[in-house]
């Protein structure tokens, strides 16, 4: 039998980089000898946001013209994943099974359908469209259990990126037989094949 792997996936919803890894991420995480573990580091949120035009991003990922207009052409618009994170977090705290989900319709509202998903509202209406209703509600109305436990498991995603001298996001460790390594990042453009492979389980 073979024997899973853990492998934690130290990510930001906003992160241009991590939206081009988005699809790899999918297949890793539907790996049957994968344990995916995301953790949002909260890279652009709270004191990490940032106006919107200084910042652009690169990637193998196409960006639709929606983006460019209503995200990047947007003159009051910032960098702020601060609400994508509590949806996140909300999503991991109610139905931990459905977090990359939550995180890849965040993304795919941001960078395909150019959607604020700075606003709550925004965010709320893309959890309930995928049946996490109670993550919803706590996101319209976050309260300081949520707040405190997006800020506890951002702190964790950023002890980890430090115990293993990883710079940015999308960042990935690899934990077998309670031994963790961090892997190389930039394998994830490449699809899940180059990954799978470092870890044997191509």
């Amino acid at each position: 039998m073979t024997q899973t792997v853990t492998l934690h996936y130290l990510f930001d919803p906003l992160c241009g980089w991590c939206y081009g890894a988005s699809e790899t991420i999918v297949t890793l995480a539907n790996h049957p000898d994968i344990d995916l573990q995301p953790w949002a580091t909260g890279l652009f949120a709270g004191n990490g946001a940032r106006p919107m035009k200084s910042f652009a991003a690169l990637s193998g990922r196409q960006f639709t013209e929606a983006y460019r207009r209503d995200v990047l052409g947007a003159d009051d618009t910032s960098l702020d994943s601060t609400m994508a994170t509590l949806a996140v977090t909300a999503a991991a705290d109610t139905v931990p099974d459905c977090v990359i989900e939550a995180l890849t319709a965040i993304q795919t509202a941001r960078y395909v359908d150019g959607k604020d998903v700075t606003s709550s509202s925004v965010v709320a209406g893309l959890l309930t469209e995928l049946g996490l209703a109670e993550a919803a509600s706590r996101i319209l109305t976050p309260d300081a259990a949520l707040t405190g436990l997006a800020q506890t498991c951002s702190a964790k995603a950023r002890d980890l990126m430090t115990s293993h001298n990883l710079q940015g996001v999308p960042a990935l460790i690899a934990e077998v037989d309670g031994t963790q390594f961090g892997l190389d990042a930039s394998k994830l453009y490449s699809g899940p094949d180059a990954i799978l492979a470092t870890l044997g389980r191509a």
